[in-house]
């Protein structure tokens, strides 16, 4: 949840420019009430699509770790190993176990994860 809201207060100093434009366009045309109100609909417009990838993105904060000289838990082999720690229906962050593979059956472990419903 930090993450969002770094992103969320990221995307606030974003849309200051966009407003401070759009009320220095209108200041000299209508009053500063307008001009704010104006200023907020199109910040709305443009900023609720941002806001909903930020909070409704399912894998935006995907988690996957990688160590060097493993064991496929699968296959055996000596290699660079990989494995998915977390994602939005999915936490193996405190797994005391972890299992790594190598890419092909860290592919192949993606695809069963993925027709069991894991957003990957």
């Amino acid at each position: 949840m930090l993450k969002k809201y770094a992103m969320y207060l990221l995307r606030w100093q974003l849309s200051t420019p966009i407003l401070a434009a759009v009320l220095w366009l209108l200041a000299s045309h209508t009053s500063a009430l307008i001009a704010t109100i104006v200023a907020n609909l199109i910040g709305g417009l443009i900023f609720f699509w941002v806001d909903r990838f930020i909070f409704k993105s399912k894998n935006f904060f995907t988690v996957w770790e990688t160590r060097a000289d493993i064991e496929c838990s699968d296959c055996g082999a000596k290699c660079l190993g990989h494995r998915l720690v977390k994602t939005d229906n999915y936490d193996k962050t405190d797994d005391n176990t972890p299992q790594f593979r190598c890419a092909d059956c860290s592919a192949k472990k993606t695809e069963a994860l993925r027709e069991r419903g894991v957003s990957v």
